[in-house]
């Protein structure tokens, strides 16, 4: 028993005895604190390694110097400061000296937890440390600051730190946008694997260099002529002083949207449909984030638009049928459709639609577009069927192909999601050169026609029953989740999927655990994008034939690429098993 003062502090011993025994480990309601003796000078530590928890009178002092003997993290024993950013900082106590009597006030609280937490995630961000970042996130959500504050400051880093976008700030705010649909566990995790996601791109980059806006404000339709001709001559530096005039200029996100969007389409369904779809993730970055940030966020997306290469220029889209030139006569006469369609009233053909372009003649194909322009169809509601007929070359992809192959179905399906959301965002603006896209898209479509030859049937469709599985919806979520733990599941998935559905379930929990799945896993940015995409695909269908199929795609994409070593979700376990308080090194310790 240590006598306890009524200040709080607690006699640990005289200071002859702590002198002679170099250090003194206090044992008490409190955690255990390291007592050092060093160079005349009496300190006190937290005895927990920061780093995972190690006891550090474990470890050694020399020269002031206090190693732990786990991983070998280094500390200053008068601060407690880490020499190995990696390790973060050993908390200190208040000491007193009384007569001979050393005594110390055991508590460790941070008087600014949230201060600390943010200047360790930027330390983390900064020199990519897994843990640090894991660590810092949950201390940040145990702080009680709003996971949209986290991602803010991952996202800002993000755009800074990089001369350009990177697929980590398309991780980040896809799962940005699924935050309000996720659990506690899950909204940590989320966070952690998008700010890794981002500090791995950004490791080893220069820094994005400024640019400013014209002191002059032209005219927005003089501004979007002008970007689109830099962005065909490549013009980086001039594209992007003329975006930043569009900001300045305080053009509303719907005009921003047009400008970028109509520069794109300029280009084929470039680089398979990325550059577009870091655009529309750009945009919806500053959804989460705040649009007072459009000038940091938005000039990230010019260097992919520069650089990128259009389907144009690439065989498959000239041979054997020229579909570019198909198109090019196509958007001459795209105006006098849709004025043709002009005030026909509420369009709802879009599965119709969607199957009509799965059709193996682009000719039919634009015949079908036509159709339903003229018959009154908008553009955002040529996007949505266009994201459904993307969904089921997914949902019917045959397992013969190349495992390969799954990503050209995937470019195809996240670009015609982004043409989507774009469409949506200029607000249905059928005179937007924009709408180019869903043509681009459709032919996109087309064009990988041969990944359901055969086609892989839909649950339910190949005479097989789905009786033989579970009915109970937890029954049903298990069996999900653990195929996710086996290879080539593909099928089996799908088929847990429908019948979970079909029995018209809760969505949220099917989603909810989808998620779980792939937050485990050490997935690329492609699963990432087709969760997201998929997910909010489906929600806008609500309960239907639709909704089911796209969410079919979504889990037979995420079982071919499941399941992964999941060293990233052993950090974030690791991260989250320290801050509770667990002991990692001690035997029995496991994993959830």
């Amino acid at each position: 028993m240590h006598t306890q003062a009524p200040n709080g502090y607690v006699r640990v011993g005289s200071l002859e005895q702590i002198k002679a025994e170099g250090r003194v480990l206090v044992h008490g309601r409190h955690g255990p604190v390291l007592v050092v003796y060093e160079d005349g000078c009496v300190y006190a530590l937290d005895n927990r390694c920061p780093h995972m928890g190690f006891p550090l009178d474990r470890g050694t002092v020399e020269d002031g110097i206090l190693t732990c003997h786990w991983h070998h993290a280094r500390f200053d024993v008068a601060s407690g400061c880490a020499f190995d950013l990696w390790a973060d900082d050993v908390p200190t106590c208040p000491i007193q000296v009384r007569d001979g009597e050393v005594w110390i006030r055991p508590v460790f609280e941070n008087t600014d937890p949230v201060g600390h937490w943010r200047r360790r995630l930027e330390d983390g961000l900064a020199h990519n440390l897994g843990l640090v970042m894991a660590k810092s996130i949950r201390g940040l959500l145990a702080a009680r600051v709003a996971p949209l504050e986290i991602l803010r400051q991952v996202a800002i880093f993000g755009v800074q730190q990089r001369d350009g976008w990177g697929t980590g700030m398309t991780v980040l705010t896809a799962l940005g946008n699924l935050l309000p649909l996720l659990p506690r566990e899950e909204t940590y995790l989320a966070l952690w694997q998008g700010a890794r996601r981002v500090a791995t791109d950004c490791e080893g980059e220069a820094p994005r260099r400024a640019r400013a806006a014209l002191t002059s404000m032209p005219q927005s339709a003089t501004l979007a002529r002008w970007y689109r001709q830099w962005n065909a001559v490549r013009h980086r530096e001039a594209a992007e002083r003329t975006l930043l005039t569009a900001v300045a200029a305080k053009n509303d996100p719907a005009a921003l949207a047009d400008l970028l969007f109509s520069a794109e389409t300029d280009r084929f369904f470039a680089d398979t449909g990325h550059s577009f779809d870091f655009i529309n993730k750009a945009f919806e970055c500053l959804d989460l984030i705040g649009w007072e940030y459009a000038a940091a966020v938005l000039p990230s997306v010019v260097g992919p638009m520069t650089e990128a290469r259009g389907a144009e220029e690439s065989t498959p889209w000239r041979r054997p049928v020229d579909l570019i030139a198909l198109l090019e006569a196509v958007f001459e006469k795209l105006p006098q459709w849709f004025d043709a369609g002009r005030g026909r009233g509420p369009w709802d053909h879009h599965a119709r639609l969607a199957h009509a372009l799965l059709d193996d003649d682009p000719v039919a194909i634009v015949g079908a577009l036509e159709a339903a322009v003229r018959g009154g169809a908008e553009p955002s509601d040529l996007g949505r069927a266009l994201v459904y007929a993307a969904a089921l070359r997914l949902a019917r992809f045959g397992t013969a192909n190349e495992h390969a192959d799954w990503e050209t179905a995937h470019h195809a399906f996240t670009y015609c999601n982004a043409v989507h959301r774009a469409l949506q965002r200029i607000g249905n603006a059928p005179d937007s050169p924009a709408v180019r896209a869903v043509f681009h898209g459709a032919m996109a479509i087309y064009l990988a026609r041969y990944l359901n030859v055969p086609p892989a049937r839909l649950p339910g469709e190949d005479g097989r029953s789905l009786d033989d599985l579970p009915t109970d919806a937890q029954a049903l979520l298990a069996e999900l989740l653990g195929n996710f733990d086996r290879q080539r599941q593909v099928d089996a998935v799908g088929r847990l999927v429908s019948r979970y559905l079909l029995l018209e379930h809760p969505i949220e929990s099917l989603i909810t655990t989808l998620a779980a799945a792939l937050m485990r896993e050490d997935a690329g940015f492609h699963s990432y994008q087709m969760f997201e995409a998929g997910v909010r695909q489906a929600r806008e269908w609500g309960s239907t034939a639709p909704a089911r199929h796209i969410l079919v795609a979504v889990g037979r994409y995420l079982a071919a690429h499941s399941p992964t070593e999941r060293a990233t979700y052993q950090t974030a376990d690791i991260a989250r098993r320290l801050l509770s308080g667990q002991t990692l090194h001690e035997m029995g310790s496991k994993p959830r």
